[in-house]
């Protein structure tokens, strides 16, 4: 069986094989201190082996929960920010079809989202579609009072509640949250919400393999017995008994430090998939929170090519050189589309004729790498065989261990985000919000 893929050697002529290599012992320190758990933030390692961790009966009970939603629901609303809906977004949005909004005959519901933005024409418009609609609501959230999707739970479930009655309601609420505390939880337990737990050792962005993402890919109807399976896989070959030279989140965290050690500050995902936008969504999140600290830390960001290349293109291949690409490719489609011959042949595409769409696409691919790097920009490039939960599993996997590893290779906790409170304080002092009467003094006089 192929298996995702990781090449480095459009890296080189940047930095050295032998620069790399010499990571070899700093990365599997960092690896064994993840294991051991004696590194900073080691009360947050509970997705190391949790893929190894999920038994049948789990992933059995996630399966006929999604069933009872699926089987009552037109639309399923996924409530929840950064990690608690980025990861199930990424995975549900790369495996459906396109144009899946425009679908009339269905075998799932549809899955939108909310409690990601305060948008109050967003929550409007979300209110205006799920009126008589039969919906449900999939709330995310440890605390349950995390203002955004706090705010989005209460609205929509006001909502629901006034068009299918309480007790029809409590049915069609799913909570995924803490164990045994907070404002969600203590809910669930009165209103008799099915729930599942959050584990306080899981992260908002490393929990998609937790029900947080789950539970929402199995509404979509998609497989998460082979998302779990290969993410089964990448846990064990990014172990800490596999040798440097065959591990790829080893590889990946030592190449990204020594490019970044080089003056690469900027990190660019790159896909030529559009189904893959929200991957680099999610992806931007776990290694912006991970690394981005201390005054430390690779700037992640993403573009979606060839869309990109007519926009951001100009930038990469001729802009300012602090940058490197990462590239995720799709060795093979899932469909097929071969271009057609044309007798006038008006766009003079004619040399184009019965070949496969994708092969114009993966020229384009090899064309702009070679051109970038030509260009200054370094590429390392992660290829999956095809794009199926699988490889989603083991992609997912595979960036998990490498942030983590490339975290301590930094020296930073790639396990905490204190920065993401700095706004949160400011926002309830400015609305008031009980107990900040101080602040509330303070920043209103600075304004």
């Amino acid at each position: 069986m192929q298996h995702i893929k990781l090449t480095i050697d459009k890296a080189f002529g940047f930095i050295s094989e032998q620069a790399v290599a010499g990571y070899k012992a700093q990365v599997a320190e960092a690896n064994a201190t993840l294991h051991n758990g004696t590194g900073k933030g080691n009360d947050f390692l509970g997705w190391l082996n949790l893929p190894t961790s999920i038994d049948d009966a789990h992933l059995t009970d996630i399966e006929n929960t999604a069933k009872i939603l699926r089987e009552n629901c037109e639309v399923v609303v996924v409530i929840g920010i950064g990690g608690s809906y980025l990861g199930a977004k990424a995975v549900i949005d790369a495996l459906s079809n396109s144009f899946d909004w425009l679908q009339t005959e269905r075998k799932s519901p549809v899955v939108v989202y909310a409690g990601q933005n305060i948008g109050e024409d967003y929550l409007y418009e979300l209110q205006q579609l799920l009126k008589n609609k039969k919906f449900g609501i999939i709330s995310i959230s440890k605390s349950g009072t995390t203002t955004e999707p706090a705010l989005a739970f209460r609205l929509l479930k006001t909502q629901l509640e006034e068009q299918q009655g309480k007790e029809a309601a409590q049915k069609l609420i799913v909570a995924v949250t803490d164990k045994s505390r907070g404002a969600l939880r203590t809910l669930a337990t009165q209103e008799g919400y099915k729930t599942y737990v959050i584990e306080d050792n899981i992260g908002g962005r490393y929990s998609v393999l937790s029900p947080v993402g789950l539970l929402p890919i199995a509404v979509a109807g998609f497989d998460v017995r082979q998302l779990v399976a290969g993410a089964v896989y990448m846990e064990g070959l990014c172990g800490t008994t596999t040798a440097f030279e065959e591990n790829p989140a080893a590889i990946y965290a030592a190449t990204r430090n020594e490019l970044y050690k080089s003056g690469k500050k900027i990190e660019i995902l790159v896909n030529f998939h559009p189904k893959l936008h929200y991957v680099s969504e999610w992806w931007k999140q776990l290694y912006g929170e991970s690394e981005g600290k201390d005054n430390l830390g690779i700037y992640p960001s993403s573009v979606d090519f060839t869309t990109d290349l007519h926009s951001m293109g100009q930038w990469i291949q001729q802009g300012e050189r602090t940058i490197f690409e990462t590239v995720i490719s799709i060795q093979e489609t899932n469909h097929t589309t071969v271009f057609p011959h044309d007798a006038a042949n008006m766009d003079g595409l004619n040399f184009l004729a019965g070949k496969r769409v994708d092969e114009v696409n993966k020229m384009a691919e090899l064309g702009t790498m070679l051109a970038h790097v030509d260009g200054g920009v370094p590429n390392l490039k992660v290829e999956l065989p095809k794009l199926n939960e699988y490889y989603l599993g083991e992609l997912i996997y595979f960036f998990e261990k490498a942030c983590g590893i490339s975290g301590y290779v930094l020296g930073v906790n790639p396990f905490d985000q204190p920065g993401v409170e700095a706004y949160k304080k400011n926002m309830f002092a400015l609305l008031d919000k009980p107990g900040y009467e101080a602040e509330s003094k303070a920043i209103k006089a600075r304004i």
